[in-house]
């Protein structure tokens, strides 16, 4: 079925419309912290980010701090997405799961064959994120150019992409293990999932609860970030995605504009100061940026798109009637701008690697802007509806 602009839920408009600024404002974000990193002022700049508070530099307390907050209402978001939004009914959410499945084996496929064995095998996971804030930056700028399915379709298999990098992250770039720790933040996920079924309906037990358990998280060595996932799923949540009473829908609400706003702005701030040194070139023929390059660049499209097909071919999936085969690889090629998330795993898998970090950094920023610009024109001269296209149902049913 597909889906009319006006029948868009007013929390996914609120969600569209402050991500599609946000976007915009990281772009800009991005080119002041690049030139100012390479200006005169360049080593101020780069020791602000180092300076220590309370035993952690600004930019660990940004990545593992503020970024907590960003996860928790990526979790919000996923909550309400599997609660009423687009995957919560199974038959809709099966296309977008399939995407973002397709959009994280094929990058982390090409990675790992350029990689294999090496030290940069951890960057793995690098191309497998996709940054929804970019992404939706490009959709507003094609307005009303593209179906309003399309837009409801990326958002959905992004948010879904987050949680396979929410995954690996916990799975592949935890720290030296402390169980006792990780059990005590278990603890109080627990008891704060007992205050849920209890219908404790005040926000304040969840975001003392979660504060804790970030304390836990980061002393456990698994990365603190995780935790805002957790508590996301542990706070209450009505069958209505617009009931202001629902303490998940209250909390999301008021997170939205701080976080597109405040939060992702001063992440791309203190991660994206890369000095361009004369090598940089050099370094982007590694076979590290070359693995993160062309598996944002070539395999985030080529997974989420072979991945649909095969899953529409064969009777599993059927693409909404507005949407066609161009539309779903112009999503994948926007899959394939990784930013925040990529740079979030970068950080963590070179954790000490200054060197790979920032070549990581320069081959993530570089694959981001080219598939964000190729998505952009592909779906700008490819992505208008049009009635007269054939069902792309049964151009996989052709040859049966």
């Amino acid at each position: 079925m597909s889906v009319d602009q006006r029948s868009l839920s007013n929390t996914f408009q609120n969600f569209f419309d402050s991500e599609k600024s946000s976007g915009i404002l990281l772009i800009a974000c991005t080119a002041i912290s690049l030139l100012v990193a390479n200006s005169s002022n360049g080593a101020d700049y780069l020791g602000f980010w180092q300076m220590d508070i309370a035993g952690l530099s600004v930019e660990h307390w940004t990545n593992d701090g503020l970024m907590a907050i960003f996860f928790l209402l990526i979790g919000l978001e996923l909550e309400r997405e599997l609660y009423v939004g687009e995957l919560s009914n199974f038959k809709n959410a099966l296309l977008p799961i399939v995407a973002a499945t397709g959009g994280m084996a094929v990058p982390a496929l090409i990675h790992f064959s350029l990689n294999a064995g090496t030290p940069t095998q951890a960057g793995i996971g690098i191309p497998m994120a996709t940054d929804i804030a970019f992404a939706i930056a490009v959709l507003a700028l094609l307005g009303n150019c593209i179906p309003a399915s399309l837009k409801v379709f990326v958002v959905a298999f992004a948010v879904m992409d987050d949680l396979g990098a929410i995954v690996v992250i916990a799975t592949f770039y935890a720290a030296q293990l402390s169980v006792w720790y990780l059990v005590g933040a278990c603890t109080v996920w627990g008891l704060l999932i007992a205050l849920n079924r209890l219908r404790v309906m005040s926000l304040v037990p969840y975001l003392l609860g979660g504060a804790l358990m970030w304390f836990l998280m980061f002393k456990s060595g698994v990365h603190a970030t995780i935790a805002g996932v957790m508590l996301a799923f542990a706070i209450p949540f009505t069958a209505r995605d617009d009931d202001a009473a629902s303490p998940s829908y209250m909390l999301e609400y008021f997170l939205h504009k701080p976080v597109a706003f405040i939060i992702l702005p001063i992440f791309a701030l203190a991660n994206t100061g890369i000095v361009v040194g004369a090598d940089w070139m050099l370094n982007l023929i590694s076979s590290n940026s070359v693995g993160i390059a062309a598996g944002l660049i070539l395999g985030k499209p080529a997974g989420v798109t072979l991945l649909c097909f095969i899953a529409v071919a064969s009777g599993l999936c059927r693409l909404p009637p507005d949407l066609k085969w161009r539309h779903i690889a112009g999503a994948g090629i926007l899959g394939g701008i990784g930013f925040t998330m990529s740079i979030f795993i970068a950080n963590l898998a070179f954790s000490g690697d200054a060197a790979t970090i920032g070549a990581s950094k320069m081959a993530i920023l570089l694959a981001s802007l080219t598939a964000g610009t190729a998505g952009f024109v592909w779906l700008r001269l490819l992505g208008k509806p049009d009635a007269t296209d054939s069902n792309p149902d049964t151009l996989s049913s052709a040859g049966r």
